[in-house]
């Protein structure tokens, strides 16, 4: 590691402030609490305590001196955040299991309190205030490293589908990252001068520990986070968990708090269509709203507390019953046995049809609206396509940078498919306009969008909007074309449970959730009939724990 500035490690430094509870001290009690667990001992003068790019084995409290908290620790290191007495150290990758994406260094020596993580874990179950004081703050330290481009460094052109979907694998899994565009960034040029990389192998990935990556695939990059690859059991599992949206972390939140084995696999990143609104409002329990993205991951946390092993990327690409228990499978060579299942699969935007809309996802179409894609966005005018809750809340998110917001419906009514709550934000909003009526029908520009041609579908009148991106929310078809043949499906292709389900094998009818096959249960938007709202989708979640346990039993 290259040494830091002298005067860095000569004297000590100013505190960094307790930015919205990020950065908390501990009491007197606290601390005791935690001795009962760790053990007191002396540090020395640039002593590392963790290092960026690998595991964090201990937990660590400062009772006296300082540390400081470093970024490139390898390359150029640059001191972020200065602990003194009091204070603990680490960030949300400490539970989660992820590689540290800082470095901790002794600035001036004194003691630490070392826990190891399993007894930290024990001690969040015990004590829970002090338990959501940490998490509080492991939660904000994670945002501010995402709102400061820390962590991962993603070189590529920002007209790549490839540097797109990094990217965007990042942004999803709330894996922190700078993004180096080699049109516009010259710092971009001298990195890939610097590794000797040329331009053909771009996009790039420059992972913490000083690794770098040429093109990965996504399971490729988890694997160098730390995120949970999938991994053949020889065991029998109680529950596999298809979908890890609010439906199928609440069922692995409480099938693993019961007791039972549980594996949760996700294609993408855990959260589903929930993780992509920027703030869901009518949530119990969340007065001032709750973004999707820290949502999904306080419940994967929840989950993991209790057991429950959540991987992703580990995309499920076929169900069979295999000697009385059914079979998984993941690729050509991964498969999980278990004894029950949870389709939790969730449902796909549905897109436009229009000419070119391909060529244009690459750069300029969207189908979520959350922090990533409204700095895509820049300051340029946008139009949202829909008329339900996420069309409303991407245009009342997007509207706080944004100068204009077209949100456009097929019909007049706007409280048709929206709650109340929102179109009253909607229409309160001078950055946002509201054309009723209003279809797409051509996306215009070179390489990125740069106006849409809508229709009035009363009048035939077309009119042309200069927009430099496009988000779309018009409904959703069912992630179940996998399952063809293993569970019947409605002619929407969503699965049948309960009475309107056909049991195919077993004594007795299907249970409420139970799909036609025994001790399969479908849960969430995947679920026909089912009501598409998160507290409905968590509430069949734990549902369905309580019915397959009646199977299990």
């Amino acid at each position: 590691m290259p040494e830091l500035p002298s005067a860095v490690l000569d004297r000590p430094l100013p505190e960094t402030p307790d930015l919205h509870g990020a950065f908390p001290r501990l009491s007197d009690g606290q601390i005791q609490s935690l001795q009962r667990f760790g053990e007191r001992r002396p540090t020395v003068r640039g002593e590392v305590l963790f290092h960026e790019g690998e595991h964090i084995e201990q937990f660590f409290v400062v009772l006296s001196g300082q540390v400081v908290v470093l970024l490139d620790a390898d390359v150029a290191p640059k001191v972020i955040r200065v602990h003194g007495p009091g204070r603990f150290l680490g960030e949300l990758s400490l539970l989660t299991g992820q590689v540290s994406l800082v470095t901790a260094m002794v600035n001036v020596p004194g003691e630490v309190l070392a826990v190891g993580i399993d007894r930290l874990r024990a001690l969040v179950l015990e004590d829970a205030e002090l338990g959501d004081l940490i998490l509080r703050a492991f939660l904000m330290r994670r945002s501010l490293l995402i709102s400061e481009g820390s962590g991962v460094r993603i070189i590529g052109s920002r007209f790549s589908p490839d540097s797109h979907r990094l990217r965007a694998f990042c942004a999803r899994n709330r894996l922190p990252y700078k993004f180096l565009d080699i049109d516009q960034d010259s710092a971009a040029d001298a990195v890939l001068q610097q590794f000797g990389v040329p331009t053909r192998d771009l996009p790039v990935v420059a992972v913490p520990g000083g690794r770098l990556l040429r093109n990965p695939s996504n399971a490729e990059l988890a694997a160098q986070m730390g995120l949970h690859a999938p991994q053949a059991k020889s065991q029998l599992c109680d529950v596999v968990v298809v979908g890890a949206g609010p439906a199928g972390l609440a069922a692995a939140v409480y099938g693993a708090s019961e007791g039972l084995d549980t594996v949760v696999l996700d294609a993408v990143a855990s959260g589903g269509q929930a993780a992509a609104s920027s703030r869901i409002e009518n949530y119990l329990g969340f007065p001032a709203g709750i973004s999707g993205g820290e949502l999904a991951e306080r419940a994967a946390i929840q989950a993991a507390k209790f057991g429950a092993r959540i991987t992703v990327p580990g995309e499920a690409v076929a169900l069979t019953l295999d000697s009385g228990h059914y079979r998984l499978r993941l690729d050509g060579v991964t498969s999980l046995s278990t004894r029950t299942v949870v389709l939790a699969t969730g449902a796909r935007y549905r897109k436009l049809d229009v000419p070119r809309l391909e060529e244009f996802e690459l750069t300029s179409v969207y189908y979520a609206a959350t922090r990533f894609e409204a700095l895509e966005c820049g300051t340029d005018p946008v139009a949202v396509v829909g008329g339900g809750n996420s069309a409303g809340q991407a245009a009342v998110f997007l509207a706080q940078q944004v100068p204009q917001v077209w949100l456009l419906i097929r019909h007049d009514d706007l409280g048709k498919d929206m709650s109340r709550y929102l179109v009253d934000q909607v229409e309160a909003n001078p950055r946002i306009t509201v054309r009723r009526h209003t279809e797409v029908r051509e996306l215009l520009g070179a390489s990125t969008l740069e106006a849409l041609v809508v229709e009035d579908n009363r009048t035939g009148q077309r009119t042309t909007l200069a927009v430099r991106a496009l988000f779309v929310f018009i409904g959703a078809t069912p992630c179940t074309s996998w399952l063809a043949g293993s569970v019947h499906l409605d002619e929407k292709g969503y699965v049948l449970t309960g009475d309107r389900a056909a049991q195919g094998d077993g004594d007795g009818g299907p249970l409420f959730l139970e799909t036609s096959r025994r001790g399969v249960f479908a849960v969430g938007d995947v679920r026909s009939g089912s009501v598409k709202r998160v507290a409905s989708a968590v509430g069949e979640g734990a549902m369905a724990v309580r019915l397959l346990s009646e199977r299990l039993a």
